[in-house]
């Protein structure tokens, strides 16, 4: 495999961890689906995250002006899933620092934890393992901005746009693959909810459930 796998071999890598899952799954944003991707059963072997983390550090370093300023650069991860990514593309780079931004629930405003804050001016590149609805991504690119600092790229594994997909502008945006599903907007639309597939929400929609079901249930 050479430093920057193509994308085929990516996704034959997702395949082999059983990252990559077909099914029928609800995404963060009441989209349906017919594939998901869980990049954690992947990173969570050294040789995969090296792989993929290096991959994308090409990516970014072939941008001569992100080049020049790589030494200075903050990799801050939109979630907790894109550490790995945020710490592997650090590595790979050398650049400056590495933190992240947290979200316990979908109406839950996204946050930094205690005395992890950007300083004004600071130049960042915005990390996620995935980008479907960019919902997260914009989010956490609106408290860096909030707080002075300057976004100048965005950074994933896998790319899944979605019909819903914000867009980021002029922002350079780096990926290793891009993923196509099909997407439904509504149950009544969807094939899997006709056929009476079992649907499993993923991402915070899942932990969002979880949690209220442990509240009903008295476990707090």
């Amino acid at each position: 495999m050479e430093l920057v796998p193509t994308q085929d071999e990516v996704l034959a890598l997702l395949r082999e961890t059983g990252a990559l899952q077909k099914g029928h799954f609800e995404c963060l944003n009441g989209l349906h689906t017919d594939i998901n991707l869980e990049t954690a059963l992947a990173m969570r072997y050294h040789r995969n995250a090296k792989t993929l983390s290096v991959g994308l550090s090409r990516k970014l370093r072939a941008n001569s002006e992100l080049r020049a300023i790589i030494p200075e650069l903050s990799i801050v991860s939109a979630t907790p899933a894109g550490l790995p990514v945020a710490y592997g593309l650090c590595e790979a780079l050398r650049a400056g620092q590495v933190y992240w931004a947290e979200k316990d629930g979908r109406d839950v405003p996204m946050r930094f934890r205690q005395f992890l804050e950007p300083v004004p001016g600071e130049k960042v590149v915005l990390v996620d393992d995935i980008l479907r609805s960019g919902m997260l991504l914009t989010e956490a690119r609106r408290l860096l901005e909030a707080r002075g600092a300057q976004v100048v790229a965005m950074a994933v594994l896998i790319y899944q746009p979605t019909p819903q997909t914000r867009g980021f502008g002029t922002l350079p945006l780096f990926y290793l693959a891009k993923l196509d599903a099909s997407y439904y907007a509504e149950a009544g639309a969807c094939d899997f909810c006709r056929r009476g597939v079992p649907l499993h929400q993923v991402g915070i929609a899942r932990q969002v459930q979880e949690h209220e079901e442990l509240v009903t249930a008295g476990s707090f």
